[in-house]
């Protein structure tokens, strides 16, 4: 573990996971067995990380309540076994009535489980090309921001899709985040175009630390993720990168540099109040202006 209490080191674990949970979870197992062999102190993995499936009756038939879930079982005892912090980025979970929540669960070193997020988002799109996703068919959204406490600071749970909504991240530094978590099954033709600019944008936006553990390449679903797990500083630089491939990326990440951005940049503390007014007028034409109360 870190030699600094001041300071940790992360491990972001990228994957490429299938339609059998079993072997995504020892895929999974494997690699948070070797970012922790390389001292890494909290541990994430990406959206799907016990199942990338998109038919909705073989979700239901590979998923069972968060009590009864192998994933859930597997991630409590790494937790304890390895000491560590591990943040299980998300896999589904059945929450009665046939509705299947997107879940995060983070673990306590002791294997508790120390915070659990459910997707707000739902990746319901068509992209060019043909490519068509409707997530809100299979998943109930959540409705409830979440921020944990890890012994380093403040800890944003979000997943995936949820990048493109700012509100969200800013409601989450205010209430206290430093670091941000984005586990994440970006589409290679979004990721392509998006990915890197909305993980900074957000970083920068914030002042926070962005973690971003992510699927990547062609899935057994038929399916291609982005990959390019990343983590972001809070003055937006990228200080660690993966590749498309399965693979653990680290990183040692000193919270002192949170207060160092937003001392340079206090945007978070210059919100103002403000109203959306229609123009009038022919020469104003059918504008919009944002009018400060």
């Amino acid at each position: 573990m870190s030699a600094n209490a001041s300071t940790f080191r992360l491990g972001l674990v990228q994957m490429r996971s299938g339609r059998a949970v079993a072997p995504n979870l020892a895929a999974a197992e494997t690699m948070i067995r070797e970012a922790a062999a390389a001292g890494a102190d909290l541990v994430v993995t990406p959206e799907n990380t016990a199942l990338m499936e998109l038919e909705r009756k073989r979700v239901l038939a590979n998923t069972a309540p968060e009590d009864a879930s192998p994933a859930t079982a597997l991630f409590a005892s790494l937790a304890s076994e390895l000491g560590i912090w591990l943040h299980l980025g998300a896999s589904p979970v059945q929450v009665g009535d046939g509705k299947v929540a997107n879940r995060s669960l983070l673990f306590a070193p002791g294997g508790a489980i120390a915070a659990r997020y459910d997707k707000i988002h739902m990746f319901d799109v068509d992209l060019p090309g043909g490519e068509s996703y409707r997530e809100s068919k299979t998943y109930c959204a959540g409705e409830k921001a979440v921020l944990a406490r890890l012994p380093w600071g403040g800890y944003g749970l979000t997943i995936c899709y949820d990048l493109r909504f700012p509100a969200l991240y800013r409601a989450l530094a205010k209430a206290g985040a430093s670091f941000i978590a984005v586990p994440s099954a970006f589409t290679r033709q979004t990721g392509e175009a998006h990915w890197k600019v909305l993980l900074r944008a957000r970083a920068i936006e914030t002042g926070c630390f962005v973690f971003a553990a992510a699927q990547g390449g062609r899935h057994e679903v038929g399916r291609d993720t982005y990959g390019h797990s990343m983590v972001v500083s809070p003055w937006g630089e990228v200080i660690a990168e993966a590749g498309a491939d399965p693979c653990v990326i680290l990183a040692d990440i000193d919270p002192a540099r949170v207060a160092e951005a937003r001392a340079r940049v206090p945007s978070l503390q210059h919100d103002k109040p403000f109203e959306v007014t229609q123009a009038e007028g022919a020469e104003a034409g059918a504008g919009t202006t944002a009018a400060a109360k």
